[in-house]
């Protein structure tokens, strides 16, 4: 059947064109004052355009739009609107370099808006927070990924309460997406070898303030349907689907800023699935530039940034040799390697032939900067990497941590924003990155603040009702218990909730260790609790949907049907709600499992208060006053035992702390200790969990640094990177021969606090120049196993330009009491090493 296409767009009147600009500009998801207006338009059609501006504007009638276009009411609410973008638009910025060449951040998802479901959970969300708050630095970075079709499901649950999955399709034509076209008007396209296809992507563009997304779009024409299935679902489909789709982000994504005439200076993989953009940078430069691969590999290396979210070994993605030779084998020929050279990139053991290909090692091969997001899962991810970088201390493997952060103007609710608009001044919404600001929140008066926080919890009892009324519908409930919906939860009871991927590690069922206890605590006749649960378990996880199907059950018994919800298809939507209106936040992942968690955070920039296990971003920041910590950060390694541990510890809480503290009032009828306890929470999370003070991070530690390399490298026809890989071949040739001859010993056994020590060492340098090794003195406290502890390195200086056997020294300080000790260590020393610990190259005394 032939079939002609065409595109409808909505005839908006021309006074009424500030409000189509503005549709189609994500910074509306963050100003609720853009918000209000397309609710004043129609709102019935704003809730069944499920909260979408663009498919709104399609969907009002061209009498209202005529109507409103002579309201001077509404025009004025327009207008004032418009001036704040545009003004937005145009504010000085943080950072202030003009160019081509950008920052490029992959991701696999991006959770913007409800208005675009093309992401999953908190890895998505991280992503959209981090475009967003690059927008309103003014980083010159640019966001790429994939327009899945049906992106990620939507959850239903049966009658039994089991997930089932539904996949919507998405019309892009009524959604804030526009294709990018070139200079001819034709809509852009660029092409990736897979195997012996080539596949086609057409690109489209979300703007997200002053920020681009640009996302791949593979259901075109120019392709099979196998090739149009790769942008169909996120997380979706076997490993050959995941390798296209990785291929397709990584490659194609790179190919697409060229086709767009941007320099990709930076790169930075939010997660593994993207490493194989690397091989794309490398392998335009051996083709454009006429490099070996050694040395294009050195001009990418310190301008690749990879972050890691995965805190256990078997969570990092590995493919079959099989398949990555089904769509790389011709690649590795591109780039001048052998087969077995190429696999060795993606393998911890490059000569174990029986390894995997894994993509995270990938990352780590092809990235000076790395880090964790969170101070302890930094540590876990050098502990589990320290491999690659073999006789490294652990505490110096490159992997740093930059603690996530999440956006404050997405996640506050509007009444809370309103109200900190008020008292923390202008600078709270003109300078986000002025984090004092957040030191004044005594300065809010303990009844605003609370009764603030009364109309969020109020709002979402109402929320709570209406979705679980409709919930009940769909799964064909009698509508005896329907109306039931109407009266579950109240508005005056402590609401806990928790809300988060339906993962075991999660434990979303440790409060049901003992259900009489928890029912006890549910009924209470005069301080009772109600609970709100809401999540989604992936579709082949089986063991994430029972835990689902344990809490519908307990949910339906009789003596708390009206205390506890499960709110189905978690997303953007419901955060906010839970975000805003709930008491305290519960979370209780197994330590150390999670890396980071982002929705504590938004909730206490909201009033309400965390009451977690110490792991990932709550482990380096609680303390007493703004929350509760379950446990002291112990880890088990019999499960059982700590469900009934730490579940135990959250029933004592309860009891003994929160619920009596939540409803002791004053004559005012206000809990002043509960209040304290908000106000601090919300100071010390705003200023230190805020996207802003973690962009500025990957700025100053990554970014900036960074883009100076890549400048650098390729001025003078890459000469550096031409240097560097010349350099890096001598170490190869001459460091078997490297080794510290002799180490001289203390002139005394006994010192003081202040003294110094001068400390020399003859190094035989095989054939290198003093210029070309880095001797360092590597002292500190000696355990009780003879290990140097807490350790300090110190470079120390060569007494002569030899290139056979030279003497190096020190002084060294004595600052610490106690049994002390020191050796020697030999390192790569080039002025173009992003850092000195290149893999293989490490020699002590």
């Amino acid at each position: 059947m032939q079939t002609v296409s065409f595109i409808v767009k909505p005839n908006i009147p021309e006074r009424l064109k500030p409000l189509e600009e503005m549709a189609n500009n994500l910074w509306l998801s963050w100003n609720f004052d853009a918000v209000q207006l397309f609710m004043r338009l129609d709102y019935d059609v704003w809730l069944t355009s499920r909260q979408n501006p663009a498919r709104t504007l399609g969907r009002v009638s061209q009498a209202r739009l005529e109507e409103i276009a002579q309201d001077s009411s509404f025009l004025a609410a327009m207008d004032a609107v418009y001036e704040k973008y545009q003004k937005y638009l145009q504010r000085e910025r943080w950072h202030k370099e003009d160019g081509r060449d950008v920052i490029a951040y992959f991701s696999m998802e991006y959770g913007l808006d409800v208005s675009l479901p093309i992401y999953s959970g908190g890895l998505g969300v991280l992503s959209g927070d981090h475009l967003k708050t690059a927008s309103d630095l003014g980083l010159p970075l640019v966001g790429i990924g994939l327009l899945y079709r049906q992106g990620y499901f939507q959850q239903y649950l049966n009658p039994d309460g089991f997930q089932q999955e539904f996949y919507p399709e998405n019309d892009w034509y009524t959604m804030p997406v526009q294709v990018c076209r070139n200079e001819q008007g034709e809509a852009l396209k660029i092409t990736v070898d897979l195997g012996s296809d080539i596949v086609c992507a057409q690109v489209w563009e979300v703007r997200v303030g002053k920020t681009p997304l640009y996302l791949l779009d593979s259901n075109i024409e120019e392709n099979t349907t196998r090739h149009r299935e790769i942008t169909a679902t996120l997380y979706g489909g076997d490993e050959d689907m995941r390798i296209r789709q990785e291929i397709l982000l990584g490659v194609g994504g790179v190919r697409a800023l060229r086709a767009l005439d941007l320099n990709p200076a930076v790169t930075h993989m939010n997660e593994g699935h993207s490493a194989f953009l690397g091989l794309e940078r490398i392998r335009t430069l051996i083709h454009d530039m006429g490099m070996s691969f050694s040395e294009a590999h050195q001009a990418i290396w310190p301008t690749n940034i990879f972050t890691t979210h995965t805190p256990v070994p078997a969570g990092n993605e590995r493919f079959s040799v099989e398949l990555v030779a089904r769509y790389f084998k011709g690649f590795a020929e591109q780039l001048g390697l052998s087969w077995k050279e190429f696999l060795g990139l993606g393998r911890e053991n490059a000569d174990n032939d029986q390894e995997s290909f894994c993509m995270t090692v990938l990352a780590l091969k092809l990235a000076a900067h790395a880090n964790g997001v969170s101070k302890l899962h930094g540590q876990t991810s050098r502990q589990m990497w320290r491999n690659l970088w073999p006789d490294l201390p652990i505490v110096e493997v490159p992997v740093i941590s930059i603690t996530n952060g999440v956006h404050p103007r997405t996640w506050i609710s509007h009444n809370m924003i309103d109200l900190l608009d008020r008292y923390l001044g202008p600078q709270f919404q003109e300078n986000p990155a002025d984090f004092s600001v957040w030191e004044h929140m005594d300065r809010i008066s303990d009844e605003e603040l609370f009764r603030t926080h009364e109309r969020r919890r109020e709002r979402l009892v109402a929320f709570v009702r209406h979705r679980l009324r409709q919930q009940l519908q769909r799964r064909g409930f009698p509508e005896a218990e329907i109306q039931m919906a109407e009266d579950v939860l109240s508005p005056y009871t402590l609401t806990i909730s928790f809300a988060r991927r339906f993962a075991t590690y999660k434990r979303a069922n440790l409060l049901l260790q003992d259900p009489e206890r928890l029912i006890r605590l549910l009924t209470d006749g005069e301080r009772p609790i109600q609970l709100i649960f809401a999540g989604k378990a992936h579709p082949h996880d089986l063991k994430g949907k029972e835990l689902i199907r344990e809490l519908i059950h307990f949910a339906q018994d009789p003596q708390v049907r009206s205390q506890v919800v499960f709110l189905e298809d978690y997303d953007m939507t419901i955060a906010r709600y839970l975000n805003s209106g709930s008491d305290v936040w519960l979370n209780t992942p197994r330590r150390p499992l999670e890396a980071s968690g982002t929705s504590g955070m938004k909730a206490a920039m909201n009033g309400v208060l965390n009451l977690s296990i110490l792991d990932g971003w709550w482990d380096e920041i609680y303390s007493p006053e703004c929350g509760w910590a379950i446990g002291s950060g112990e880890e088990y390694e019999d499960s059982e035992l700590q469900d009934e541990i730490e579940s135990k510890a959250v029933y004592d809480l309860l009891e003994r702390e929160i619920i009596p503290q939540f409803y002791i009032r004053g004559r005012d009828g206000l809990p002043r200790q509960w209040i304290k306890r908000m106000k601090a929470s919300m100071a010390q999370v705003g200023k230190e969990m805020n996207s802003h003070r973690m962009l500025i991070e990957y700025s100053e530690k990554f970014y900036l640094p960074a883009l100076e390399k890549a400048r650098a490298f390729a001025a003078d026809d890459y000469a550096s990177a031409r240097q560097l890989s010349a350099y890096l071949q001598r170490l190869k040739k001459f460091w078997a021969q490297v080794k510290v001859e002799s180490l001289s010993a203390p002139a005394e056994t006994m010192y003081k606090i202040g003294d110094n020590i001068e400390v020399s060492a003859r190094i035989n340098l095989g054939g290198l120049s003093s210029q070309e090794v880095r001797v360092e003195l590597y002292f500190g406290s000696i355990s009780s196993s003879g290990e140097i502890e807490k350790a300090h390195s110190l470079e120390m200086i060569p007494q002569s330009d030899g290139r056979s056997t030279v003497e190096y020294r020190v002084q060294v300080e004595c600052g610490v009491t106690g049994r002390q000790g020191y050796t020697v260590r030999l390192l790569p020393k080039h002025p173009a090493l992003a850092h000195h610990y290149v893999p293989g190259f490490l020699r002590w005394a």
